[in-house]
């Protein structure tokens, strides 16, 4: 007769491993990664265009894909585009106290970072429309798209005041 290990004693041994974080090395190490400081996290926002907005209302969670623009201090911004009859992506961000908002970069190599922020979510004013549309041109997806663009009313533009931030990164730095 042949023992086959459980899948779960692998399991085990990670989670005994993840407690003891500093000495970590190997597949555990890949799965987890090292904490990035605020420079590394500054430098991932800055590159990536593209990230999920967390939401929530009435205790039902909402994430959606989105392009955002980053000002290099504290805070993100996003352009709802498109909508639906019911509004979906206006009524939870007016409704969430606080908003959640990841970005990745993963190479073929196996290497990754990754930066989660939250803070409170607004509809900024015509008045922050020309720092908005800065942010959203240096590194917004498609961000060739916002170079010329004026705004004749309120515009459809979301503010992430940054409250916290955290990243991880593997191998990329």
């Amino acid at each position: 007769m042949v023992t086959v290990p459980s899948p779960w004693d692998s399991l085990g041994k990670i989670l005994v491993l993840q407690d003891d974080c500093t000495n970590m090395t190997g597949p555990v190490e890949t799965l987890l990664g090292s904490e990035m400081n605020d420079s590394e996290i500054a430098t991932l926002l800055t590159e990536q265009g593209v990230g999920v907005l967390s939401l929530r209302a009435d205790g039902v969670p909402y994430g959606v894909p989105l392009s955002f623009g980053y000002d290099g201090a504290d805070r993100l911004y996003f352009l709802f585009v498109g909508h639906s009859e019911q509004l979906k992506k206006e009524t939870y961000a007016e409704t969430s106290e606080v908003a959640s908002f990841v970005t990745f970069d993963i190479d073929p190599d196996g290497s990754w970072r990754s930066v989660m922020v939250t803070g409170s979510l607004e509809r900024i004013t015509p008045e922050q429309w020309e720092t908005a549309r800065e942010a959203l041109t240096d590194n917004a997806f498609e961000s060739e798209l916002f170079a010329g663009d004026t705004i004749e009313s309120h515009p459809n533009v979301w503010a992430l005041e940054i409250d916290e931030q955290s990243g991880r990164a593997v191998g990329q730095r």
